[in-house]
């Protein structure tokens, strides 16, 4: 028998790191990073974690402007727990080492008030608090006996009892054994048996053209938890940040220009220098970001230009290169001097609110599986998410998870018998680029243009009668070729492009980033709840080989 570990974490974003270095207390951790472990959204955060501090706030408050951004679909008590947990994760962390930025003055840390919430209550460094959480967390993960660490592994598929030589007929549910895992540098597929399995895999970004997304974020995650048999649901409300840079580029992740430069002054205007936010929103520039993202999406299709852009050329260059180095810098690197010159900007996917769906500790409804993070819809973020809450959710879930699974551990006796090793001898045929470049370009093209900001019934039709012959192709050019990263990824993002598809057809109204141009955000009549998907659990011929 092989080793059999305690947890296998799948994801090294701040909700896989901080659960394993709570779960190291209880057992063996296995830490799986497709790329290197800084690779993930957490990495290039800017904001921050949102949580109570100040006397002048309550946890009311920030429990009530969460429910309002989440516009009526929150669990009020994950909303409850997550807002409540929040003091002592910000303890926790500070006590990993985990540096937040303080007022120079009197010492006391520097809370910033960000789009949504009432009260000043965002824990930061600086500017790049995910790259310090995530260097604090690192640290403390490497140096820890009990967790070992994989990176340039990529998961394929969920064992389940669908792996098993002999499948019970009678069998009720399905359960969770470990995963398929390929070595990317030694293209060795591994059987890696654990007795839970955490999914903390992140978003699906790379799904669409332009995305804040690195690039390891093509919904590994929620992929193989459809394909094992988990329920998704949500996953019509994708966040969208109205303003990066363009490049040109879609094959790399787009910089996020920060809402702060349009709090600075900063106008937005197209290509011929007219301004246009007046026309949507009574706070023009300062409007919120799904209404920024939304008009900038009205001007590009009316113009077909492929972007449009900040202007803060009024400004002395001085004044913008002290208020915003890093962008200025990150410009530069591009041959845009912003000082002298507008800045191309483009919404692109920036966070995922759906997902796995999982509950109070994270569980889904395969047994010995678990969602935390970006990947799991556990009901805090609702049909919008409140500025600097994914962080803050990530880090409550993680350590509950943790201390959950334990009992559960306890309690559970899986049989690890006659799961099978990975064959391959009749998939030789060689990956050709040439392929998967263009069957993954047709995935973005077609999410963006007809699942992206903004949606309608008849773009809708017309992505459900594509996306199927898409995903034919897709499984069929999956299925006949040699396994490889690539084809995986490949096969990730067709499975999430359709299910994107399927829930937006779903949701018969505009509410909070599903906007439907069909559907009024103002007449709540077809009211509807949570939307859900849950596959057979049944994988593909290939995985079971």
């Amino acid at each position: 028998m092989k080793k059999i570990y305690d947890y296998l974490v799948i994801g090294t974003g701040a909700a896989g790191l901080y659960f394993a270095i709570h779960a190291a207390k209880h057992g063996k951790v296995l830490l799986l990073s497709k790329d290197k472990i800084k690779d993930s959204n957490t990495y290039l955060a800017q904001g921050g974690i949102a949580s109570v501090e100040k006397p002048n706030d309550s946890f009311e408050d920030h429990i009530q402007d969460t429910l309002v951004a989440g516009d009526e679909l929150c669990n009020l008590k994950a909303v409850e727990m997550v807002v409540k947990e929040a003091p002592t994760v910000i303890d926790d962390l500070i006590d990993l080492g985990a540096k937040f930025s303080k007022e120079t003055r009197k010492g006391f840390y520097s809370l910033h008030k960000e789009g949504g919430h009432t009260k000043s209550r965002v824990f930061h460094f600086k500017d790049a608090t995910g790259k310090e959480l995530v260097r604090a967390l690192t640290k403390n993960v490497k140096s820890n006996p009990n967790i070992d660490i994989m990176e340039n592994t990529i998961s394929i598929d969920l064992l389940t009892e669908h792996q098993k030589k002999k499948v019970k007929k009678d069998q009720k549910g399905v359960t969770c054994f470990g995963a398929y895992v390929l070595n990317i540098k030694t293209d060795k597929v591994m059987k890696i048996l654990a007795k839970s399995t955490i999914l903390a895999t992140g978003g699906a970004g790379q799904v669409y053209l332009h995305t804040s997304n690195p690039s390891p974020a093509t919904g590994d995650g929620i992929a193989m938890a459809y394909r094992a048999g988990a329920t998704i649901s949500n996953l019509e409300f994708f966040k969208f940040h109205p303003t990066t840079l363009y490049t040109g580029k879609t094959e790399e992740s787009s910089f996020l220009i920060s809402e702060a430069l349009r709090g600075f002054g900063g106008i937005l205007k197209t290509r011929k220098k007219k301004e246009f936010m007046h026309k949507y929103h009574k706070l023009a520039c300062l409007a919120p970001r799904d209404i920024v993202a939304r008009a900038i999406d009205a001007e590009m299709k009316k113009s077909g230009d492929p972007c449009v852009y900040i202007d803060v050329t009024n400004f002395s260059a001085k004044k913008v290169i002290d208020s915003f180095p890093n962008i200025y810098k990150k410009c530069l690197e591009h041959g845009i001097d912003i000082t002298k010159e507008m800045i191309p900007v483009v919404p692109a996917a920036h966070y995922q609110c759906g997902g796995v769906e999982a509950d109070l500790n994270g569980r889904t409804d395969v047994r010995g599986l678990f969602a935390i993070g970006e990947v799991a819809q556990n009901g805090v973020h609702g049909a919008n998410r409140l500025a600097s809450n994914s962080l803050l959710e990530a880090l409550v879930f993680a350590k509950r998870s943790a201390v959950y699974s334990k009992h559960y551990l306890e309690k559970s006796t899986l049989n690890f018998s006659g799961i099978k090793e990975w064959h391959s001898e009749n998939f030789e045929n060689a990956e050709e680029k040439i392929i998967v470049s263009f069957l993954k370009n047709n995935i973005k093209v077609l999410a963006s243009r007809f699942v992206g900001i903004v949606r309608s019934k008849a773009r809708l039709e017309m992505a459900t009668k594509m996306v199927d012959l898409m995903l034919w192709q897709v499984r069929d050019y999956y299925n006949s070729t040699r396994i490889t990263k690539e084809t995986i990824e490949l096969r990730n993002l067709a499975d999430v492009a359709s299910l994107l598809v399927r829930f937006a057809v779903f949701r018969k109204e505009s509410r909070g980033l599903h906007y439907n141009l069909d559907y009024s955000e103002k007449d709540n009549k077809n009211w509807q709840k949570n939307t859900r998907i849950r596959s057979s659990g049944r994988t593909s011929k290939k995985d079971v080989n």
